[in-house]
């Protein structure tokens, strides 16, 4: 397992920035799951991803809140977006194609309803809320793949002082941001 990296994204267009840099170093087998509470934007990221995938910015993507899985035939290959919540168990992930979909890349929301069919190899993204449309991510796995380079402008991960960096430049505006342990940090005025 790899140390968490803690992204604070200032706004939806941050967190589609994010969605769509990981469309970028997706690849089949992959599974990414999503993790937080409901309205923390789980969806808005599958969406951006997905319109990423596929090459299609206005590309209509239903939540699969109630059919429980939706199949995107895209540029990157078949992508399986599945959102968990109604699911009784994870017996019921059969009947959902989940063995082929573990063939092609995989997006979960709602993925503590995995139980022991949780892929280890994953990409775990949990995200939390803030204010207005802020939200931070922190990222588990595939360290090979994803790093610093992930955060892009409208980002910031904590540098190794304790400062914010947007785009690798100190934020001075910066308040509050989290370190890679997930430990939250304050920047002095």
């Amino acid at each position: 397992m790899s140390d968490p990296l803690v992204v604070s994204l200032s706004d939806l267009a941050a967190t589609e920035t994010l969605a769509r840099r990981l469309a970028s170093v997706a690849r089949a087998g992959d599974c990414i799951l999503l993790e937080g509470p409901l309205g923390a934007g789980k969806t808005a990221l599958a969406r951006a991803f997905l319109r990423e995938a596929a090459g299609d910015v206005a590309m209509e993507v239903p939540s699969p809140s109630f059919t429980l899985v939706q199949i995107y035939d895209t540029k990157i290959g078949p992508v399986f977006h599945y959102d968990l919540w109604r699911l009784d168990g994870s017996d019921a992930l059969a009947e959902l194609g989940w063995d082929d979909a573990l063939d092609a890349i995989v997006l979960v929301e709602w993925p503590d309803r995995l139980g022991s069919l949780r892929p280890r190899d994953s990409l775990t993204i949990t995200l939390r809320m803030g204010e207005g449309e802020a939200r931070e991510a922190m990222l588990t796995g595939w360290p090979e793949r994803i790093g610093p380079s992930i955060v892009s402008s409208g980002m910031s991960r904590p540098s190794t002082d304790g400062r914010a960096e947007v785009g690798g430049r100190d934020t001075p505006g910066h308040d509050e941001g989290m370190n890679r342990t997930g430990e939250t940090c304050r920047d002095e005025p």
